[in-house]
C-alpha cells in the first residue's frame, strides 16, 4: 500500500501520537474497563480529561485568568450564533474576507442591525481588505482569521477600540495569540485541535451579560462557564483526541516552535508555487495563510488541471482538489503536516512538470 499525505482542509491530519491513544482509549479508558465513547461524563476519570485540557489550553496560549475556555457542540457554524445573541446589542462590525465570514455576518444580521465594514469579495477573497477603519459605535468588531477556502490569513493580532471577536477555526494553536486583546476566539477543531465534532471558545467572562435580550439557556456563554463545559452530555470522544494532541503540542515545544515549524512549510510550498512554470498562487502573497496553501495552473496550462490532480493522488497526495467554489488546488498544511508531505508534494510538483515542458 502506497503512502498517503494528507492535506484535506478538516477533517484533517492529526498527530499520530493522538491517534493512538485514542485506539487505546477505544479498548480502555484510563484503566475502568470502560471504552472512552461509553464511559460516564460525571466520573471522576473524565473530569480529568476535561480539567487537564482546560489547563493545557490556558498554558499553551497563555490565557489570562479572567478569561474561561469551553468546549462545545454544534462547531464554529452554530458559534456564529453564540456571538450574535452574546454579544448583540445594537450594531455590530465584520470584516468580509470569505465564505465563512459572510455566514457569521448572516446569522448576526438576524438578531440585529450588523454590517460588513470592508469586503475582499470584488477579487474572490483572494486578499484581506486593508484599507478600513474599525467602528467605535458597534457591540463588536469581527473577523474569520484565516480563510480555508481562500488561502488568506491575518497573522497579527489587531488593535480594536471595541471588543475583538475571531473565528480562529482553521489557524487556532498555528502560532502565539494575544488572547487578552480579544472579547472572544472561538472555532471548530476539525483543523488543528481534533476531530469533527466539537467548538472551543476562548471568552472574556467579564464582557457578558452586556446584551438585555432574553438568550435561550444553551446559547448563553455564562450556562456553560457555569456548567463546566458540561451542562448537557458534552462530545466526549472528540474532547479526548482534543486533549491528546494538546498533550502531543506542548511536547514539541509549544507555540513558537509550532509558528516556526508551520512557517517553514509554507515558505517552501509557496516558493515551489512560485517557481514552477506550470503553477501560480490565487492569494495576494502578503495574504498568504501558513494554513491552507492554494493555487491553480499557470496560465495558459488550465487544460492540464484534472491531469495533475489525477497524477498527485496516483503518487500518494490526499485532499489536494480546491474547494468547489473557487477550483484548482489546495493543500491544507495544518500543525500536524510533516515536512515530509510538503517534500512529498513538491517533488510531485516537479516531476509534473518535467514531463510537461
Amino acid at each position: 500500500m502506497k503512502k498517503a499525505y494528507n492535506f484535506t482542509a478538516g477533517p484533517c491530519v492529526l498527530p499520530q501520537p493522538a491517534i493512538d491513544a485514542a485506539i487505546e482509549a477505544l479498548k480502555d479508558f484510563a484503566g475502568t474497563g470502560v471504552p472512552v465513547v461509553s464511559i460516564s461524563h460525571r466520573s471522576k476519570e473524565w473530569q480529568a480529561v476535561m480539567d487537564e485540557a482546560r489547563s493545557l489550553w490556558k498554558e499553551i496560549l497563555n490565557i489570562p485568568d479572567n478569561y474561561e475556555v469551553l468546549f462545545l457542540g454544534g462547531g464554529a457554524s452554530m458559534q456564529f450564533l453564540y456571538v450574535a445573541m452574546n454579544f448583540l446589542e445594537h450594531k455590530a462590525a465584520y470584516l468580509e474576507t470569505g465564505v465563512w465570514a459572510k455566514k457569521a455576518l448572516k446569522e448576526a444580521k438576524g438578531l440585529g442591525e450588523a454590517y460588513a465594514v470592508a469586503s475582499s469579495a470584488d477579487k474572490t477573497f483572494c486578499y484581506i481588505p486593508k484599507d478600513y477603519t474599525i467602528p467605535t459605535d458597534v457591540d463588536y468588531f469581527h473577523i474569520t482569521s484565516n480563510n480555508t477556502i481562500y488561502g488568506t490569513e491575518i497573522r497579527h493580532d489587531i488593535d480594536s477600540p471595541v471588543p475583538l471577536i475571531a473565528d480562529m477555526s482553521s489557524d487556532i494553536l498555528s502560532r502565539p495569540v494575544d488572547v487578552s486583546k480579544y472579547a472572544l476566539i472561538y472555532g471548530g477543531a476539525q483543523k488543528n485541535v481534533g476531530p469533527a465534532g466539537l467548538a472551543f471558545a476562548i471568552v472574556n467572562k467579564d464582557a457578558l451579560g452586556k446584551v438585555t435580550r432574553y438568550i435561550p439557556t444553551m446559547l448563553d456563554y455564562r450556562t456553560h462557564i457555569d456548567g463546566g463545559s458540561m451542562f448537557n452530555t458534552p462530545p466526549v470522544f472528540p474532547i479526548f483526541v482534543m486533549n491528546e494532541t494538546l498533550k502531543w503540542l506542548k511536547g514539541l515545544g509549544g507555540l513558537k516552535v509550532m509558528n516556526k515549524m508551520n512557517v517553514a512549510k509554507a515558505d517552501k510550498l509557496y516558493a515551489e508555487i512560485d517557481r514552477n512554470s506550470l503553477f501560480r498562487g490565487t492569494a495576494a502573497k502578503e495574504d498568504r495563510s501558513i494554513m491552507n496553501v492554494c493555487f491553480v495552473m499557470a496560465e495558459g496550462r488550465e487544460a492540464l488541471q484534472d491531469e495533475f490532480l489525477a497524477f498527485a493522488q496516483g503518487r500518494g497526495m490526499v485532499g489536494i482538489k480546491g474547494h468547489r467554489s473557487v477550483g484548482g488546488f489546495r493543500a491544507s498544511i495544518y500543525n500536524a503536516c510533516p515536512m515530509e508531505a510538503v517534500d512529498a508534494l513538491i517533488a510531485c510538483m516537479q516531476e509534473f512538470e518535467a514531463e510537461h515542458k
